[in-house]
């Protein structure tokens, strides 16, 4: 990955000149587009688009490039964001009892294959939970919680993202619902993963309550984390068929495979700046 590209995320009501104004100020300031994408919701009448640029020559300046920008943004009242593509971002990974979604992204990380810097992994449940996981060199924090600590555990989880200047969330199958406060406070930047199956399944054994509804399809789906449980804006959904040779054990096993990639997906996605939040949906602009 070249250092000098540099990734612009825009958005904004939609008018005629957006894209001339945007390619305009690119060109005078001699930077070349590698990639664009765009689209235009017609049913809320906004604007979405990322751009990635790099320096026709000599080296890439983003603050200069940034405060160019600044007034054009101004006039068309958008909301955007500009960094250099090379720059890792800060991920604080919180999780729970299975760590199937946490293994995986671990795995991931070490490979290369997620853009990213690991600001530590937090959990209710001690370290030996993981010791079968390989944590050289992430910080960990065991922050245990009951219904009458919860308040104060949010308080030190809230304390650790800031200290660790974390720039994205993901509850990697954390089993604590957030209070309103928390999920404000990191709202468009919290990603949560969790079972999706039609009909839904709450509670206790969901996969067990499949199989004997005898679903055919199970699924997941990874979203931004709101006040409102499991009901924030969807970033990424799949699912895998299931046949009545099924057993819940298959289930499990196939629903935690599922859960897994869609994460990695989501993550890597946010990360790349593909995901755009256009109200209680988003613009994904996936490959």
């Amino acid at each position: 990955m070249s250092q000098d590209q540099i990734l612009l995320t825009l958005s904004c009501v939609n008018r005629a000149g957006i894209v001339a104004a945007v390619s305009a100020y690119l060109f005078q300031s001699r930077y070349n587009i590698l990639d664009a994408s765009q689209f235009d919701d017609t049913a809320t009448g906004r604007f979405f688009m990322r751009v990635m640029v790099n320096p026709v020559t000599g080296p890439a300046d983003l603050g200069v490039l940034c405060r160019g920008f600044e007034p054009i943004a101004h006039s068309f009242g958008m909301h955007w964001t500009m960094r250099a593509r090379a720059e890792k971002q800060r991920v604080m990974l919180l999780v729970s009892k299975f760590d199937h979604c946490l293994a995986d992204l671990i795995y991931r990380w070490r490979l290369g294959e997620i853009p990213m810097e690991i600001a530590g992994v937090i959990s209710n449940h001690p370290r030996q939970t993981y010791a079968h996981l390989d944590l050289d060199g992430i910080p960990f924090h065991h922050l245990p919680v009951t219904r009458e600590t919860r308040l104060e555990q949010e308080t030190q989880i809230w304390r650790l993202i800031g200290e660790a200047k974390t720039d994205v969330v993901v509850l990697a199958r954390y089993m604590q619902v957030l209070s309103d406060g928390l999920a404000a406070k990191l709202e468009g930047r919290c990603i949560n993963i969790h079972h999706s199956f039609l009909p839904g399944f709450k509670g206790a054994r969901p996969y067990h309550q499949a199989f004997e509804r005898g679903v055919k399809l199970i699924g997941a789906t990874a979203h931004y984390v709101t006040s409102d449980l499991d009901e924030g804006p969807i970033i990424e959904q799949d699912v895998e068929r299931i046949s009545h040779h099924s057993t819940p054990e298959d289930l499990i096993r196939k629903g935690r495979d599922i859960e897994r990639r869609v994460l990695a997906r989501a993550l890597t996605w946010h990360l790349e700046g593909r995901v755009l939040l256009n109200g209680k949906r988003t613009v994904v602009f996936a490959d």
